[in-house]
């Protein structure tokens, strides 16, 4: 949404003058379009990156205002969650030295904010999608306090009727009901921007919808969003659900989500997608709107187009067309938004180079691929490329299916140095930043692979919490050595598997609340079961505690083995007699069992269960049972902490 002053709490009557000016833009535009006053003969490139904040512990810091605030940077603005940060980069004529000056601004901005970070405990980490986020980070305290953001999150529950239901899967699964829209926090991107004029917009805007699949297969960072492993690039799935407004009924009448890939290719140009998205989305989001565009046009100026900008920037396709003015000109550009933030500014720019390459390159050789390739081809290339990354199976042009590695090495790669070749652009830098890409690819090494096999080799070892720690650890680290210089901060391929520290801070900061340290793997049985079966699942589980929940999943209790060894003095477990119906948990449970919350601090629950004299502790949110934490558990940390302590000793 950028700096767009938006209105709050809108009525009917805000919403009928904001569609009028919605509706005039979109005729000041066809006016621009038929005079041909949308700049032409110029190719620029641009970027916008966004980041995290973390703390100490490496977990999301919520604290962007105090960081802008301290940067002073015009560049750097907030974004939906306080642990986030956008930058905005100043467009670049593509050609030359173009990439070699992205990455240097990127720098730059990355390491201002960098430094104004650290002056307020926090640091900035490139991820797709931060390992150490967990649920608890994205409650509605988190959410930016600004206008804009509020009425955009009233505005789309509003839509959706209710809350956000999140439903991936991936090596594990993730099922969840959210309350806000927080859930699209989880993702950072890197989004770039390529200039094209109106007549050959339709043309390359279905190239950029062609190749993004192999590029995002070459870039995937993102597997991991609340301590599971689902798709490669978790973000593409993630943020579809994360701000779907579609109530139920009309997910039946297949109305379209406001995320989304698209579902043909584009015949007549930028007007044909502004067009279809005013008709099929509804106005969210209004602002106040100046000067009519008419009369700006009668003047022989651009105009903003300030309402066709704001509600363009709630309709979130994978590849959107954008309207800009720059210095008194209106241009039309391409926005990809599939690639992630990460894992270096090496990597990104990297990946950039790749796509506008490949736009270039393939322009000549495939004028028409909308005529050469069916739409379905490139959509399911797309969402394969985000599930599997290098992994994935695409169809190209000609129908052919190759594995994305081989499709990228054999005839992409080649493609897109010759088109920053004609574009210009120093056959160094091409070197520099499609080497890069090649090296990944023929390493079989994306941002996603490193960390599924950083996790796999610490498999067993430490915690969930500590080794989602380790990992942003070792990106930190990197990143760090990029911004300096450092020979150890080398692209992703060359990164060596991320491991556990045996270091007593880490490992303290690993164990302050229960939620970082809690059992989730759960077995639970119902009131209505038999005791028979609570004592089996004990002893097949090793376990000494089994919550009860109701038909609706609502903790209503806790059976423990001692319950079950008082049950079997009183000769009660035994066979009943003449039919009589066998005891159930319900009789031996322990009803309202005293519980805590994910956040609540260790030491908390520890002084809880001396004082109560319990052995474990169910974690509930809300009334939903997440996790339990036991006497073993705790004897586990503190073993781990003393271990820690007489090995620095």
């Amino acid at each position: 949404m950028g700096e767009q002053h938006v209105s709050e709490q809108v009525n009917e009557e805000q919403l009928q003058a904001f569609m009028r000016a919605l509706l005039d833009d979109v005729t000041a535009l066809e006016r621009l379009l038929e005079a041909d006053r949308i700049e032409s003969g110029v190719r620029r490139i641009g970027a916008e990156q966004e980041m995290f904040l973390v703390d100490r512990a490496l977990r999301p810091a919520p604290l962007s205002l105090e960081v802008l605030e301290r940067a002073s940077d015009a560049r750097l603005t907030t974004e939906l969650a306080r642990f986030n940060l956008e930058a905005n980069l100043p467009p670049l004529p593509f050609g030359g030295g173009c990439l070699r000056r992205l990455e240097a601004e990127l720098t730059d901005v990355i390491g201002r904010a960098a430094e104004a970070a650290r002056a307020v405990g926090a640091e900035v980490l490139l991820a797709g999608i931060l390992p150490t986020l967990r649920a608890g980070d994205l409650d509605l305290d988190r959410l930016t306090p600004m206008p804009r953001y509020h009425e955009l999150n009233r505005a789309l529950r509003q839509l959706r009727q209710g809350d956000f239901h999140v439903w991936i899967h991936g090596i594990d699964e993730l099922e969840m009901i959210h309350d806000n829209i927080l859930l699209e926090a989880c993702n950072t991107s890197f989004q770039v921007h390529l200039q094209v004029g109106a007549r050959e917009f339709a043309p390359l805007y279905n190239l950029a919808q062609a190749v993004t699949a192999p590029v995002l297969a070459a870039a995937v960072n993102s597997p991991l969003l609340l301590g599971r492993r689902l798709w490669h690039e978790t973000r593409i799935a993630l943020f579809g659900t994360s701000v779907d407004t579609r109530p139920s009924a009309r997910e039946r009448r297949q109305h379209k989500p406001r995320v989304h890939f698209g579902d043909g290719w584009v015949q007549d140009g930028a007007l044909e997608l502004f067009r279809e998205d005013i008709a099929r989305f509804r106005v969210i989001i209004t602002a106040e709107i100046g000067e009519p565009p008419a009369v700006v046009l009668a003047r022989g100026e651009a105009p903003d187009l300030k309402a066709l900008r704001v509600h363009n920037g709630t309709v979130y396709r994978w590849n959107r067309p954008c309207y800009g003015v720059a210095d008194g000109v209106a241009h039309l550009r391409i926005e990809s938004r599939a690639l992630p933030a990460g894992p270096t500014v090496l990597d990104e720019v990297a990946n950039a180079a790749l796509f506008f390459g490949l736009v270039a390159g393939l322009a000549g050789e495939h004028p028409r691929i909308d005529l050469e390739m069916p739409f379905e081809d490139a959509k399911a290339n797309f969402f394969a490329a985000a599930r599997h990354g290098l992994k994935a199976q695409l169809t190209w042009v000609g129908g052919q299916s190759y594995p994305a590695a081989e499709l990228l090495l054999s005839r992409l790669l080649p493609a897109a140095r010759e088109g920053l070749s004609s574009a210009g652009i120093d056959a160094g830098d091409i070197d520099r930043y499609l080497g890069v890409v090649e090296e990944r690819v023929r390493r079989g090494q994306t941002g996603a692979q490193w960390a599924l096999g950083s996790l796999a080799a610490m498999a067993g070892k430490g915690t969930p919490e500590m080794q989602d720690r380790a990992l942003c650890a070792a990106m930190l680290a990197h990143q760090r050595e990029e911004a300096r210089g450092g020979g150890a901060g080398g692209p992703v391929h060359t990164w060596e598997p991320a491991a556990l520290e045996a270091d007593r801070d880490l490992l303290r900061d690993s164990y302050q609340t229960v939620g970082q340290f809690m059992s989730t793997d759960l077995f639970t049985v119902r009131p209505t079961d038999i005791v028979d079966f609570a004592a089996s699942v004990m002893d097949w589980r090793h376990v000494r505690h089994v919550p009860v929940e109701d038909a609706e999943g609502r903790l209503v209790g806790v059976v423990s083995h001692r319950a079950l060894l008082r049950l079997v003095a009183r000769g009660a477990a035994a066979a009943p007699a003449g039919g009589a119906a066998p005891p159930t948990v319900a009789s031996i449970m322990r009803p309202d069992p005293v519980t805590v919350a994910p956040e609540t601090p260790t030491l908390e629950a520890m002084r809880i269960m001396r004082e109560q004299r319990v052995g474990c502790l169910p974690v509930v949110a809300g009334e939903r049972l997440v996790g339990i934490v036991t006497e073993r558990d705790l004897l586990e940390v503190s073993a781990r902490l003393l271990e820690a302590y007489l090995r620095e000793g």
